[in-house]
């Protein structure tokens, strides 16, 4: 245990942070068992480091932070670990990967219950369900889902600002002062192109080649979050694999569930669920009718992020779908979209009606249809700047 404590002082006190989270100040740190959920690259382990640096001097042996991946967890069980944590005046526990242990969910639950002194922060996968398929913690367990930047946040760590986060409705009702608000410090669209193509990661910030750094980590989602936590048999690898390449170049169209059976060699049933994995991960966005889910035929499949186009296919992604992932992205935090019509691209909310386009492009809708407008700086009425969405968080 002695190598974990010099192993988690060294990290805290080499930790450089380059913005702070939003999440940060959205969890409540009083609960006893606390699940911060997220797809691979968004900073899941910054942010456990963060917190112990906020709150514990590197020294303070009553917080430590551990990873499922250290070898010592092989023939340790957690159980046990946290036993002797306690006793040598240990309160909370910072767990990272901790879907890399096994019988995780079942350790947590005896660790709850028998230590009501103990805090455990754990770190897990987006494929992870902690809540939906998971009873033994269902009751138990606080999730938290932590993304990866917002324009907002990528704006504060690249021109220094320290802009606040706002609600969808403030941002309906008072779209033209806040923009005048950012507007008086800085231009956003200076920034907004190199956000959508490799801002939403944190990991820009790494001086390695950002796209291939990106085709890593995605196929580090599908080969290790999606057949490991899933327990897909690994000759299964290449199908995913070749069934998100085949969605990712058709675009955000419906998927011929029939067509990729045929052309994947497997079951439609089999390519919806492969398409659920790949959503869960945070690959792709399912956009449903208002009234369906899945398993039903999704009307739209997008890729998660605009990032993620750009990794796949640079010289294919066209502005429309480009600026639509970026809408859908950073509205999926806390809002719920579906299918729109001829007159609109979303619905939000079961009531509120967006159409994503630029301002070249002239067309009538309705009067209670909101426009999010690319390369526009301030907008009038029902028309809001297209940037401004990404201070949703």
């Amino acid at each position: 245990m002695e190598s974990l404590y010099k192993t988690h002082q060294c990290l805290v006190e080499n930790l450089r942070v380059p913005v702070r989270r939003a999440l940060m100040d959205e969890i409540d740190w009083r609960d006893r068992l606390i699940g911060i959920k997220g797809t691979r690259g968004v900073g899941k382990t910054t942010f456990l480091l963060q917190y112990a640096k906020e709150h514990f001097a590197p020294t303070d042996r009553s917080c430590l932070y551990i990873n499922m991946n250290n070898f010592y967890f092989s023939h340790y069980s957690l159980v046990k670990f946290a036993a002797d944590f306690i006793a040598n005046g240990g309160r909370v526990l910072l767990i990272d990967q901790m879907f890399k242990y096994p019988n995780w969910s079942l350790d947590l639950r005896e660790c709850y219950f028998r230590y009501p002194e103990l805090q455990i922060i754990f770190t897990g996968s987006s494929v992870m369900r902690l809540k939906e398929e998971n009873p033994l913690l269902r009751d138990l367990v606080k999730v938290y889902y932590l993304r990866g930047f917002s324009f907002r946040e990528y704006l504060n760590l690249e021109g220094h600002h320290h802009f606040h986060a706002y609600s969808l409705q403030e941002i309906l009702r008072n779209h033209e002062r806040i923009a005048q608000t950012v507007l008086n410090n800085v231009n956003p669209l200076d920034y907004f192109a190199d956000y959508l193509h490799h801002g939403f990661y944190p990991f820009y910030l790494e001086k390695r080649n950002f796209d291939e750094n990106l085709l890593k980590t995605m196929n580090m989602m599908i080969e290790v979050d999606i057949l490991f936590i899933q327990q897909i048999e690994l000759k299964y690898l290449s199908k995913i694999k070749q069934l998100f390449h085949l969605i990712a170049c058709d675009g955000p169209i419906a998927p011929n569930v029939s067509k990729l059976a045929n052309e994947v060699q497997t079951s439609r049933a089999t390519i919806m669920n492969y398409i659920k994995y790949l959503t869960d991960a945070r690959l792709l966005n399912m956009v449903y009718p208002r009234g369906e889910e899945f398993p039903k035929k999704p009307s739209r499949v997008m890729m998660h992020n605009p990032n993620l186009l750009f990794a796949m296919y640079p010289s294919q992604a066209d502005k429309t779908t480009i600026n639509e992932t970026f809408f859908m992205n950073t509205l999926y935090k806390d809002h719920k979209l579906y299918k729109g019509d001829k007159n609109f691209t979303f619905w939000v909310d079961d009531d509120l009606r967006f159409r994503v386009c630029t301002p070249d492009i002239k067309v009538k809708v309705p009067a209670d249809v909101y426009c999010a407008v690319d390369n526009l700086l301030k907008g009038s009425g029902n028309n809001i700047p297209l940037w401004l969405f990404g201070f949703l968080y």
